[in-house]
């Protein structure tokens, strides 16, 4: 790594307020969930306040009021770095493009600056808007429209002429038909015979005139659509060699997204994603305030200490963001260009491999020789999961090894708590499975929100789809989400919180922390929350109510739980 330069201690900041005595971070920040540092926390309110005041540009991030458009909000990072002579400080960056610009005073740039006035990205732009300007002038072509005009009007008239012709035909036919008949009735034999041979011949002809009425057309349609067809390769090999200038342009900005390390080594966005699931990096990879802090630590001989990204602004349409909330590096993007960039550096253990299960208990609240109903404990899996085998599968299975069938009828997220149901065969299973497609088993949660809501109750509608990008977080959808709805009541609001009973309709993944916490739902994630809001020691909901019917006695079981917060 090279030593400070001018370039970095202009990005480097000072702490306005007093940090002695205030410990270090141990190690570098898990980025996918922390807890955001007491030192990271007094950097982000410096931005903050900062982002109040600051003149160098404008931009209404839509704080108080609501604004009209996208990427109103945004997503801020602060990296809180040591220089090579002991000075600690912090770097800020912004997601994206802030103000419509790549560069703000007090702000690390960007990985690849693609926007600067003669940038290879400006150069095959222009390239681009080039072949664009081709493609509209041939398309606004006198020429061009004539011979499309003239081949839609011959088109017109030969299907206008050869229905007439065929319709001409049919005709004929009936009328000759008629003939016929008539004839058998009165005819002399030598009389039929006659009129035979000229229906015949009347027939020939009309026969002959529609071939030759087919073929002038095509003959003169071969001569319109040549000409169209002209104009149309020309267009066709103009908008190829605009994709592939774009393809091209493209590969460029991949090939220039190049991240380090703090041993210095490089490595290409293309390289890092050709291992994911996405096999090409997705658009805006690279561009996070995250990998941004870092590449710039490391190219200016800052050590990296710790991080947080906080959101500032409206919440966007879809995804959940609340203004002054810290939130984790996404997992689509960051995740991958991350784990090269902090190789090499002790981090904080992911806490999905820390947690331990063993101690937690699964008490049951009802069992007879066909099922179960169990309280499960919050952080707690319902099925193994990819670092940890502990569940209530797991455990179901080692007490009723003769159990037949899949055992658990539904799902509780690992963060929830509360009642759920396991058949002990596969027939229980099926009967309560059906069930709950029909919808006819009842569930109720309940939940503590971060703020009071003003209505009583109410349903919200809001369709949900997965967050390719950032799994498993969810986002609402009205193009492409699945119908989502959740019934609600408020139990009571008590020291800035509420508390509130839910009954969800669909059993969307995350429906009710996303209904709680969309700006079109509630507005207030739930306490705990450490997907949509706040981490804290757990998260505020328990599936508290069940009720559905025995499949073998036809009793219909109920089952509550009080509030275990």
């Amino acid at each position: 790594m090279s030593e400070p330069s001018t370039i970095a201690n202009s990005c480097f900041t000072d702490f306005e307020s007093p940090i002695e005595g205030m410990a270090l971070p141990e190690r570098f920040t898990y980025p996918f969930f922390y807890e955001p540092h007491p030192l990271c926390l007094l950097a982000a309110e410096q931005l903050q306040a900062r982002l109040n005041t600051q003149t160098d540009w404008r931009h209404d991030f839509g704080i108080d009021h609501f604004v009209e458009g996208v990427n109103i909000g945004k997503m801020f990072g602060v990296l809180l770095v040591r220089r090579a002579d002991g000075r600690i400080g912090f770097l800020s960056a912004f997601s994206g493009k802030l103000a419509e610009q790549h560069h703000w005073p007090g702000f690390v740039p960007p990985v690849v600056d693609y926007l600067a006035v003669d940038s290879f990205f400006r150069q095959g732009e222009k390239r681009i808007e080039a072949v664009t300007a081709e493609i509209q002038a041939c398309e606004q072509s006198a020429a061009y429209v004539q011979a499309q005009q003239d081949l839609a009007k011959a088109q017109s008239l030969s299907e206008a002429e050869i229905a007439a012709c065929k319709a001409t035909e049919k005709q004929a036919k009936k009328n000759r038909k008629a003939q016929r008949a008539a004839a058998e009735k009165t005819a002399t034999a030598e009389e039929y015979a006659a009129l035979e041979a000229q229906l015949k011949r009347e027939s020939m002809a009309l026969h002959y005139q529609s071939k030759d009425l087919n073929r002038s057309w095509k003959q003169k349609l071969a001569v319109y659509t040549e000409t169209f067809q002209e104009w149309e390769q020309k267009l066709k090999a103009l908008k190829e060699k605009r994709r592939q200038l774009s393809n091209d342009l493209q590969q460029e900005i991949f090939d220039q997204y190049q991240f380090l390390n703090i041993a210095g080594e490089t490595r290409s966005v293309c390289h890092i994603f050709e291992q994911t699931v996405f096999k090409t990096p997705p658009s805006g990879a690279g561009d996070c305030a995250a990998p941004k802090l870092l590449q710039y630590a490391f190219r200016h001989g800052l050590q990296p200490l710790a991080m947080a990204e906080f959101w500032w602004g409206q919440s966007p349409s879809s995804e959940i963001r609340k203004h002054g909330y810290f939130y984790p590096s996404c997992k689509g993007k960051c995740e991958p260009i991350l784990s090269h960039m902090l190789a090499g550096m002790e981090v904080d253990e992911s806490p999905m491999l820390s947690v331990n299960t063993e101690e937690k208990k699964l008490p049951v609240v009802y069992e007879d020789d066909f099922l179960l109903v169990v309280n499960k404990p919050h952080e707690f899996l319902s099925v193994p999961g990819k670092s940890n085998a502990d569940s209530v599968w797991a455990r179901m299975a080692r007490i009723y090894p003769e159990a037949t069938g899949p055992l658990l009828v539904h799902r509780l997220d690992r963060a929830t708590s509360g009642l759920l149901l396991v058949a002990k065969t596969k027939d229980v299973h099926k009967a309560l499975q059906e069930q709950f497609l029909d919808r006819s088993i009842k569930k109720r949660y309940v939940a503590l929100l971060e703020g009071e809501i003003a209505e009583e109750e109410g349903v919200i509608e809001l369709p949900l789809r997965p967050d390719i990008e950032d799994r498993p977080r969810q986002l609402v959808c009205n193009t492409h989400g699945k119908s989502a709805v959740t019934r609600w009541q408020v139990v009571e609001r008590s020291a800035g919180r509420t508390l509130v009973h839910l009954w969800p309709m669909t059993g969307r993944t995350h429906q009710l922390r996303v209904h709680a916490a969309h700006q079109d739902g509630l507005n207030t994630p739930m306490v705990g929350d450490d997907l949509y809001g706040k981490p804290a020691t757990r998260l505020y909901l328990q599936a508290a109510a069940l009720t559905f019917v025995h499949p073998i006695s036809k009793q219909e079981m109920s089952f509550e739980l009080p509030s275990d917060f």
